[in-house]
């Protein structure tokens, strides 16, 4: 999964557009929707991602630079959104949305934990985009990957699995040659073994968290999005995720 893969159409792209030749910020919202989410956590999540949206378009540094791209794994197996429509897989369109002109899906609960294969296709998606991005001449800066669970990764029968194994080298890889940061997030009742896997994925930026905070978890990322684009330093998302961990906004203060 090191090796980039080929752009999907440009063509497909077309209705697309930014202001000027902005750096692009590809952000991916990999999310749980499986039946352990069914009920008020699933009715949370599309409220956080209704609220989110709203500030993104009206914040103006991010509204034009970061692209929004949903995948999901739950009842409809793995999915990839383009804003509120799930594509159709292998369609040759990309699932990233500017997000000044992205609208949420509205996600139901229902089906196994295909989470191995979710992360796997949101690598494929950055690696893709920013394939295109360099093909037409436009920079970008450090894609966000942002996994979010209340579960451990099923096979498609939703008994345990430990394929997820394979993913921790060259999720290793790809993030200490910094193609990618990774978020792995775990809300409600996450098991023990469910925090081992989140831990294996991302070292230094995983979590567990009680409940299903959703819009602070989503606000974080925005937060996370505008300090990639100051450059900032390491320190400096550690401490963001470390005060999204304490559940104290500070960084917006």
């Amino acid at each position: 999964m090191s090796s980039e893969y080929p752009p999907t159409l440009p063509a497909e792209y077309a209705d697309i557009e930014f202001e000027n030749n902005a750096q692009r910020l590809p952000l991916v919202l990999c999310l749980d929707t499986s039946s352990s989410m069914a009920g008020p956590p699933i009715q949370t999540l599309n409220n956080a991602l209704v609220e989110w949206t709203r500030e993104l378009h009206d914040d103006v540094s991010l509204s034009y630079s970061v692209e929004v791209a949903v995948v999901t794994f739950g009842g409809q197996g793995v999915a990839a959104w383009r804003g509120p429509q799930p594509l159709v897989p292998g369609a040759p369109v990309s699932p990233f949305v500017p997000a000044h002109m992205f609208r949420p899906p509205q996600l139901t609960a229902a089906g196994v934990t295909l989470m191995t294969e979710a992360l796997e296709l949101s690598m494929h998606i950055v690696a893709a985009r920013k394939a295109e991005l360099r093909a037409s001449g436009l920079q970008y800066y450090r894609p966000q990957i942002c996994l979010v669970t209340d579960g451990i990764p099923t096979d498609a029968t939703g008994h345990r699995t430990d394929s997820w194994h394979r993913l921790v080298p060259v999720l290793a890889e790809e993030q200490n040659a910094r193609r990618f940061r990774l978020y792995a997030i775990g809300v409600g009742g996450i098991t023990d073994y469910g925090e081992q896997v989140l831990r294996a994925f991302a070292p230094k930026f995983n979590a567990t968290i009680q409940g299903f905070p959703f819009r602070e978890l989503l606000q974080m990322m925005s937060a996370s999005a505008g300090a990639e684009q100051k450059g900032a330093g390491d320190e400096v998302f550690e401490k963001i995720f470390s005060q999204f961990k304490t559940q104290r906004p500070a960084w917006e203060s």
